[in-house]
């Protein structure tokens, strides 16, 4: 339902993977594997503010290597390894760290992370009044009621739209890109992210009355019942989505008015390519790092092992004239945000590192389609450690994670000491009714216990397994076998 026209045409040019997801959740564990290639078992980057490890290289680093200058509009959330960096570096007290091998142009750090400086010194330069704490921009609301109050419709942001952090962000690579040549631009848009307010008209847009029915249990004691996990999230208010429904509601019709902000300014974006003839030859890959619950099991927020929280979109237009056969194409196999490094690398012709647990889906632009051998189930990671998960669920904090693994009919959900869960997707979308232990399903539980042991293995740090110390010196053992 949600209206994204530049997007629908950007993946009738390119291609609609339609089965793509996030390996990890909050922000900073997923872009981390996004940068490095890396699943969250290797890259380690447990939470938002874990350091990724130096040792670590990334796509911006490679591309490094072959003379680009990655150019970074937003954020990474990249939290800097404190062994490279010295104790009074400010970037020891921040999670708004550049990823390394980035040239950071416009820096927009997330509220409550870090205020919007750029974005403020813009508005300021228009004459707009910049309030003494930025972050209000995100916040302040034309004065009129609530939905939920009586209002018409969700109250707007006091801002224009004209003047929204997304108009900026995409201005600004607009004016950075206007006379360059063979550049590469991150363009991480803050938005649809908390707080869920949209300027006018996309507050408008779509109606609290008019949205899809959510997909949760009966009730909160229900949704509780499933597991000990989503019992204790559901006690926590930060996590439970709101009591009133009439709030919930609004949010959500925020939360998709943002998401057509965004298509529209990605829009003013793609024409712009397509008037100075650089759309010919240009890479363009559209995701996101992570989903988002809203509502959905009675949650909100980023979290957890549900679908809501890692189902996220991926369109990728190729320019290559090799691809014209195939635009339009919709590819139905599971790929992973791990996968993107890899694809980039091999546009460009560069080596792809062994650290990388993804692999190149540059051949379904190509093709039509992802090589014979590919992966049948798609894999996220979430670390929930912290002091009141804990103690709340007596576990220490190394118990406190989740691996999921799913499939097209089955979702396996395990932890290291508390039960796991199973799904049968195939008769059970919504992910309502947990039959690990039902007897009928015993042989599947076998299986996807089997085949998450199997995971695990395959994809353990390969980094210097392929290199043996001889006599002779240092052997590469993947190039001699």
């Amino acid at each position: 339902m949600v209206q994204t026209p530049n997007l629908d045409a950007l993946a009738a040019e390119g291609v609609l993977f339609t089965k793509h997801f996030a390996n990890a959740a909050p922000c900073g564990p997923s872009r981390a594997s996004i940068h490095t290639g890396m699943y969250l078992q290797n890259h380690r980057v447990s939470g938002n503010g874990t350091p990724l490890e130096a040792r670590h290289t990334n796509w911006a680093i490679e591309m490094r290597k072959q003379g680009f200058v990655p150019a970074l509009f937003g954020y990474t959330d990249t939290a800097l390894d404190p062994r490279e960096h010295s104790s009074t570096d400010p970037m020891q007290k921040s999670l708004d760290g550049v990823l390394p091998g980035m040239e950071p142009i416009v820096q927009l750090g997330k509220l409550l992370e870090s205020r919007p400086h750029s974005w403020a010194e813009w508005l300021s330069k228009k004459g707009y009044p910049v309030p003494a704490d930025s972050n209000e921009l995100y916040t302040s609301k034309k004065a009129q009621p609530e939905w939920e109050d009586g209002g018409p419709e969700a109250a707007p942001l006091e801002i224009p739209a004209e003047l929204h952090d997304t108009y900026f962000m995409v201005d600004q690579v607009l004016d950075y890109i206007r006379d360059r040549r063979d550049w590469c631009v991150h363009l991480s848009l803050l938005r649809p992210h908390p707080p869920w307010v949209a300027p006018e008209p996309y507050n408008r847009m779509y109606q609290p009355n008019d949205l899809p029915p959510i997909a949760r249990a009966k009730d909160l004691e229900s949704e509780r019942a499933q597991h000990p996990y989503l019992d204790y999230l559901l006690q926590q208010k930060h996590f439970r989505c709101p009591d009133d429904e009439k709030k919930l509601r609004r949010l959500q019709s925020s939360y998709f008015g943002l998401m057509t902000e965004v298509d529209h300014n990605l829009g003013r974006l793609f024409d712009a390519l397509k008037a100075s003839g650089e759309w010919s030859n240009t890479l363009i890959i559209f995701s996101s790092d992570h989903g988002e619950q809203m509502g959905d099991h009675w949650l909100i927020g980023k979290l957890g092992y549900f679908d809501q929280s890692y189902a996220i979109p991926l369109i990728i237009y190729n320019p290559s004239s090799v691809a014209n056969d195939h635009r339009g194409t919709r590819v139905d196999q599971f790929t992973e945000n791990v996968d993107l490094m890899s694809t980039m690398l091999d546009w460009l012709d560069l080596e792809i590192p062994l650290q990388c647990d993804g692999r190149s889906v540059l051949p379904a632009t190509e093709k039509g389609q992802l090589p014979s051998v590919w992966r049948s189930q798609a894999h996220w990671e979430f670390d929930f450690s912290g002091r009141q998960s804990e103690s709340s669920l007596g576990l220490s904090p190394r118990e406190c994670k989740l691996n999921v693994l799913r499939s097209d009919t089955l979702k396996y959900v395990h932890f290291p000491t508390l039960p796991p869960l199973l799904f049968d997707l195939k008769n059970d979308p919504n992910e309502t009714l947990n039959v690990a232990n039902n007897p009928q399903y015993n042989a599947a539980m076998i299986q996807s216990a089997t085949d998450m042991v199997s995971w695990r293995m395959l994809h353990d740090d390969q980094s210097l397994t392929h290199l043996v110390i001889t006599d002779e010196g240092v052997v590469d053992r993947s190039v001699t076998q």
